[in-house]
């Protein structure tokens, strides 16, 4: 093999075969697809020890890609629990799962995870840190958290967060700049307090190019974390979140140098008008690197439905260019989520996913609608169930409350616009009529 990374190989004009499947999946022409991933404009995370993967394409001109979390902690240590969800948030069609997990026996459910999924897997090492050294957080050195970098790539993740542009700088900026929240980032947190403690500077900044090292490798996939993300509206898009965002840039074009790939990370919660020209700012800042947005959650005050604040926020930032949604569970705040709880975070961001790509353009998106209109216009319930996110769901609410005639539903009965329309254009009734009362 003569090149270590999809970026390396883009620009060699070399056509990968995970270039080839993600092509064929997106309809669009191999050559394009190369030439963006050339520029940073499109990412392929593609671990080459992964080997159950199937590879899909985050960045312009494809489908908005979402991601689930999952992970065992120290209160929820159950593997099998974990990989239930897995299952199940495969089925629903998720493109990537973070491993999230930051105590128990994490690396077991790492390597299970990797070799199991097809969708492309992510973490963020920091968290591990704590997990795999049985010392006082101010004996961790930088190569400790080399080294739990290093060994989640040798386990075969496909992208990583890490949270690169919170500096020493960062904590003044944050003392002065009057947040509520400081910062909600578990990973940032922990870089933030490792620098308090130890007076050293980010070991992943001050080192970057050990980090490329080991990216360049293994071709893990940089997501440059938001440390600095807001964690409530107030916060949003303030002096501590900008500042880390052109650091980000700058760290893009050092990774771009050495031909790793690099996706950005975004926030957060920030209200409505303020979501479009946040995605804005980062493709700027960024250089056009694919954004992941962690919601965004348009308001603070909604627990419980948090599936909802980051589905609006989400449909709005993809709307306008961001390329990869986190999805968000109605537990959001307030526990480890369950299957159904993830089942309801996966749907919201599909919906939100979907209603950005038939903004986008992107191929297949209208026809997707088109195909259920029609089934809708046809009365057809078995194709209208298949063609919907959650099937399930779908049937389940009909059967449910069943209307006297098929043709109808128990919402409008004898007076269904749909059918009304159906027979007047079909010269079959101008009217409902006597006997479908």
């Amino acid at each position: 093999m003569s090149y270590k990374t999809q970026m390396q190989a883009a620009r060699q004009g070399v056509v990968t075969p995970q270039m080839v499947a993600v092509a064929t999946a997106e309809r669009m022409p191999q050559e394009t697809l190369r030439q963006r991933i050339a520029a940073g404009k499109v990412v392929i995370p593609a671990n080459h020890l992964h080997t159950s993967l199937a590879p899909a394409g985050i960045g312009e001109g494809l489908s908005t890609k979402i991601n689930v979390n999952l992970g065992i902690s120290r209160d929820c240590p159950d593997i099998d629990v974990e990989m239930r969800k897995v299952a199940k948030a495969l089925d629903l069609k998720a493109d990537a799962i973070m491993d999230l997990s930051c105590e128990g026996d994490t690396r077991d459910f790492r390597r299970r995870l990797v070799q199991y999924s097809p969708a492309m897997i992510g973490t963020v090492p920091a968290y591990d840190v704590l997990g795999c050294y049985e010392r006082e957080f101010e004996d961790i050195t930088a190569e400790d958290w080399f080294a739990v970098v290093e060994q989640h790539a040798r386990d075969g993740v496909d992208f990583m967060t890490i949270h690169a542009g919170l500096t020493r700088a960062s904590s003044e900026r944050l003392r002065r700049s009057g947040r509520i929240m400081n910062i909600v980032s578990r990973g940032g947190s922990l870089l933030f307090a490792w620098m308090e403690v130890t007076g050293q500077e980010n070991p992943f900044y001050e080192h970057y190019d050990r980090l490329l090292d080991i990216c360049t490798e293994y071709d893990v996939t940089i997501s440059l974390g938001d440390g600095g993300r807001p964690g409530c509206t107030h916060d949003a898009t303030d002096a501590v979140q900008v500042a880390e965002l052109v650091t980000l840039g700058d760290l893009t074009l050092r990774a771009w140098e050495r031909d790793v790939q690099v996706m950005i990370e975004g926030p957060g919660h920030m209200p409505l008008n303020q979501v479009a020209a946040n995605v804005l700012l980062q493709k700027k800042l960024c250089h056009g690197a694919p954004f992941y947005v962690l919601g965004p959650l348009v308001t603070d005050v909604a627990p419980g439905y948090d599936h909802i604040t980051s589905a609006i926020g989400g449909a709005i930032a993809a709307a306008a260019g961001a390329d990869f949604l986190c999805y968000v569970t109605p537990a959001e705040h307030l526990r480890l989520p369950t299957v159904d709880d993830m089942k309801e975070g996966i749907v919201a961001a599909r919906i939100a996913a979907h209603a950005a790509d038939l903004v986008k353009g992107i191929p297949g998106a209208q026809e997707w609608d088109d195909r259920m209109s029609v089934a809708r216009h046809d009365i057809d319930w078995e194709k209208m169930f298949a063609l919907s996110m959650d099937p399930e769901k779908a049937r389940r609410y009909r059967e449910e409350s069943q209307p006297q005639e098929d043709d109808t539903c128990t919402m409008c009965g004898r007076l269904c616009a749909v059918r009304t329309m159906n027979r007047v254009l079909a010269g079959t009734a101008a009217a409902p009529r006597q006997e479908d009362r």
